[in-house]
Parts: structure tokens; C-alpha cells; sequence
């Protein structure tokens, strides 16, 4: 009774180390004798204790690996402290394991040697502008030098770039000097701006009075051409209504002659000192000579 016992503790034993439940997103690299023998997958494994044993449980997710922050030297000999996360993923397990000793030790070493090398070809402000540039170069070296043990890396990201104190204290007074001297040409352009738009709207009045002006002066030439046209029209026609009125009265030259007087004079009556008498008119002063001479005669 007691061996049975002592067996069924062994066979429970035994069944508990063969059997092995592997997690979802691992697996477990499982050696016989001392030698690789299969990769098990997520679910129920079954091993041969004592023969068969589980070297190691690698993970199959994506994991993340902060590299110490490092200073390296650029190429304007200026001493910076970067700091930087590495994004890789094992996709061949076995050579993982037995490719390399530490994996994430190796990461790390290859990233900062990298770094430096990338780094020391590049200017102080080439590596404030140029970190998704940094970005890929890691990235591209990392994976092709992990390619070998089973690993590949996703993504490379700079989290931080600290330089020297000093050079911290130009780069703020530079950049402030750079802020005061684009609000500077700012103004300077807005003023400009301003005086331009001022002289325009001045320019554009001056032409509007200007044509107002001319607008105006056109006008009044033409009421004052239509005003002499219209007196010109009307004494035209006080001359016509005359002359129409003169000949149907059908004047003899007696009445002419002594019309033609009255209005000599009325011309006398002037501050002029001679009166120029037109030649037709002397023999109506002759007429009117031999006129009065009868009628004197007629008295007597």
C-alpha cells in the first residue's frame, strides 16, 4: 500500500513536470540533454522531465529599452547629453537566446556607439534640427546589426538633447536677440505698410477731387456755351421780329433817313469828342437842310 502510494506521488510528479502551459505573446526555448530541441508555442506543452528542459521564455511582444543618457562630442567639438528609447521586437526566438548572451545589453552598446558615430559628423545645431534624420540612421544600423539575433527594431526616438550650461545661456540670448529682431522688421514692415496704404488713399483723393474738378469746370463751360446759344438765339429772333415788322409797315426812304438820324443822335449824346457820320447819310442832312429852308419860307 505504501509503494503505491509513494508511485502515484511520483507520477504526479513526473506529469507535473512534463507538462508546461505556455502564455499567449511567449514562448519557451526547451533544450534535450543539453541541446536546443524546439521552440514551444503559446497553449499545452509536453516535455520528458529530466531529458528535456526549458532554457529560456522569450517574449514576442513589442518591448522598450531606455539607453542611458550619453554625452558625445559633435563636430564643433561641443560636449552634449542625449538621451534615447530604442523599440525593438524578437521575431526568431532561438537566435535570441543563442546568438547572444544578453540581448538588451548588446542593444544598449550598439546604440551608444552608434550615436557617437552619427553625432560626431554633425554640427551642435544640426542635431536640433536633424533628430528624425538621427532617427532613422539609428534605426537603419541598429537593425541591421540585430538582424543576426533574431531581433528587429522598430522605431529609434531621441527623447532628449542637453547641451553644455554655457552654451544653453548663448543659445537662450541668441534666440531672444532673434525674437526682439523679428518683432523689430515686423513693426518696421507694418509702418510701412501703413504709410503706403495713407499715401495711396491720399493719391487716390487727389485724383477723385482732381476729376471732380474737371467734372465741374466741364459743366460749367457747357451751361455757359448753352446760355450764350440760347441769347444768341433769342436776339436773332428779336432781329427777325423786327425786320418782319419793318417790312410789312413798307417804310419810304423819308422815314428811314429820319430814323437814321434819331439815332445819329443818340450817338452824339456820348462823352465821345467826334462822331463819324457815315456818307449815305449826308444827303438826308441835305434833304432835311432844304426842308427847314421851306419851312422857313412858308413862315415869312
Amino acid at each position: 500500500m505504501a509503494f503505491l502510494l509513494v508511485l502515484l506521488i511520483i507520477i504526479l510528479v513526473i506529469a507535473v513536470m512534463s507538462i508546461k502551459i505556455v502564455k499567449q505573446s511567449e514562448v519557451y526555448i526547451i533544450e534535450r540533454l543539453g541541446k536546443f530541441y524546439k521552440v514551444a508555442d503559446a497553449g499545452l506543452t509536453i516535455i520528458i522531465p529530466f531529458f528535456d528542459h526549458v532554457r529560456s521564455v522569450v517574449s514576442l511582444k513589442q518591448q522598450t529599452m531606455d539607453v542611458p543618457p550619453q554625452g558625445v562630442i559633435t563636430k564643433d567639438n561641443v560636449t552634449i547629453t542625449i538621451d534615447t528609447v530604442v523599440f525593438y521586437q524578437i521575431t526568431d526566438p532561438a537566435k535570441a537566446v543563442y546568438e547572444i548572451q544578453n540581448l538588451k545589453k548588446g542593444i544598449e552598446y550598439l546604440a551608444i556607439t552608434t550615436i557617437r558615430d552619427i553625432i560626431g559628423k554633425m554640427d551642435l545645431d544640426e542635431t536640433f534640427s536633424s533628430r528624425d534624420g538621427i532617427n532613422d540612421k539609428l534605426r537603419i544600423v541598429l537593425d541591421e546589426a540585430t538582424d543576426r539575433w533574431g531581433c528587429k527594431i522598430d522605431r529609434v526616438e531621441i527623447k532628449d538633447i542637453t547641451p553644455p550650461a554655457d552654451i544653453r545661456d548663448a543659445m537662450e540670448k541668441e534666440m531672444n536677440a532673434e525674437r526682439n529682431k523679428r518683432a523689430l522688421i515686423l513693426e518696421s514692415e507694418a509702418q510701412r505698410q501703413a504709410a503706403i496704404t495713407i499715401a495711396e488713399g491720399k493719391k487716390q483723393a487727389a485724383i477723385l477731387e482732381a476729376e471732380a474738378d474737371k467734372e465741374a469746370q466741364i459743366r460749367r463751360a457747357v451751361g455757359e456755351a448753352q446760355a450764350i446759344r440760347e441769347v444768341a438765339e433769342a436776339k436773332a429772333k428779336e432781329i427777325q421780329m423786327v425786320y418782319d415788322a419793318m417790312k410789312k409797315a413798307d417804310p419810304n426812304d423819308k422815314l428811314v433817313q429820319l430814323k437814321s438820324l434819331e439815332a445819329l443822335e443818340e450817338v452824339a449824346k456820348g462823352d465821345a469828342n467826334k462822331v463819324f457820320i457815315p456818307f449815305e447819310a449826308t444827303s438826308a442832312l441835305g434833304s432835311l437842310g432844304a426842308i427847314k429852308e421851306v419851312m422857313k419860307d412858308e413862315k415869312k
